[in-house]
């Protein structure tokens, strides 16, 4: 297998500027290539509300792979399937979904991508 070290680097997300659209804002750090996001939908966020209009499709149609860190948050699947992510779960969400957050808390998230797997204003 090929070598790969890459240099330690270290970002904190208190020093990230959000990225806020309606009732869900992100703060992204970029480190080697992997972004990493700190997302964050306050209570009452829903993706078809608060980013449908930035992605220009019906349900979200990006991947994700994410840690729940607080709160719970609903996903349905363009199938119709549905789950609740709390806090403690990894979740594995394929293109076609939406979100809302569960509960009267915000639910925040860690999520790993490789590039820019966010939608921008």
């Amino acid at each position: 297998m090929g070598s790969y070290n890459p240099a330690m680097q270290k970002a904190r997300f208190a020093d990230i500027d959000s990225d806020v659209h309606g009732l869900i804002s992100k703060r992204t750090a970029v480190l080697d290539g992997m972004s990493v996001t700190q997302v964050t939908f306050d209570k009452g966020a829903r993706w078809s509300n608060d980013l449908k209009k930035y992605a220009g499709t019906e349900l979200c149609e990006l991947p994700h792979v994410a840690v729940v860190t607080g709160g719970a948050l609903g996903v349905r699947m363009a199938d119709g399937s549905e789950e609740v992510f709390s806090a403690g779960d990894v979740m594995l969400l394929p293109p076609g979904h939406d979100a809302w957050t569960v509960g009267d808390e915000a639910c925040t998230f860690v999520e790993f991508s490789r590039g820019n797997d966010y939608y921008e204003s």
